[in-house]
């Protein structure tokens, strides 16, 4: 390996080593967490290293935003590719979506809430044109087959304004139950009843 190489492996490596380590506290007191020096501390080098690959702690959240848009692109496209009816299809992105909230709460919180990326970053984001392309293309699908006229885009950011409604009461609220009932059971009934009527509404 020549020294050009190394030197490129080498940066990887770090690049990686703060990013591990910035997930780590993430996961061990939450994102209000993350610093810096907290970072420089847990790799064992100063603070200008970390300077060095990372502008500032934003251009650390803006990494893992497109690691979680990205992950959360690959599990609807893989949800969508189970089904060839459009409907079954937003069906599947809706309890795809809860799942990935539910199963990756620190990239959840960041990318919808307190990192959620500005306009002008979004538009730069491949990862986020990516999640927002793969409903927005279902919805239009659905249309087409229906022979409706509709705003895909107004659409798309109803749906997903509903959907996330959703998913942060649940987040956030004390669980509920009924005595016959789970509260998963419950979380099937209401997501089921949303896509319905959501349908419903794309059809006519």
């Amino acid at each position: 390996m020549g020294i050009v190489e190394r030197k490129e492996r080498q940066k990887t490596e770090m690049r990686s080593a703060i990013l591990n380590a910035a997930w780590k506290q993430v996961l061990h007191s939450g994102w209000q967490s993350l610093s810096i020096r907290k970072i420089a501390d847990a790799i064992e080098y100063s603070i200008p290293v970390v300077y060095e690959y990372f502008e500032n702690k934003e251009a650390i959240l803006l990494e893992f935003n497109k690691l979680g848009y990205k992950l959360l692109s690959d599990k609807l496209i893989e949800a969508i590719s189970k089904h060839r009816d459009p409907s079954k299809q937003l069906e599947a992105i809706v309890f795809s979506y809860w799942d990935f909230a539910f199963a990756h709460k620190e990239y959840y919180q960041l990318m919808f809430g307190l990192g959620m990326p500005t306009c002008e970053q979004a538009r730069t984001m491949p990862e986020l044109t990516e999640f927002t392309k793969v409903i927005e293309s279902t919805i239009a699908k659905i249309a087409e087959e229906n022979n409706t006229e509709l705003n895909v885009f107004l659409k798309r950011q109803s749906f997903w304004s509903m959907l996330h409604g959703l998913v942060s009461i649940n987040l956030m609220a004390p669980e509920t139950t009924r005595e016959d009932m789970s509260r998963e059971e419950i979380n099937k009934m209401v997501l089921k009843d949303f896509i319905s009527v959501f349908i419903t509404g794309l059809k006519n």
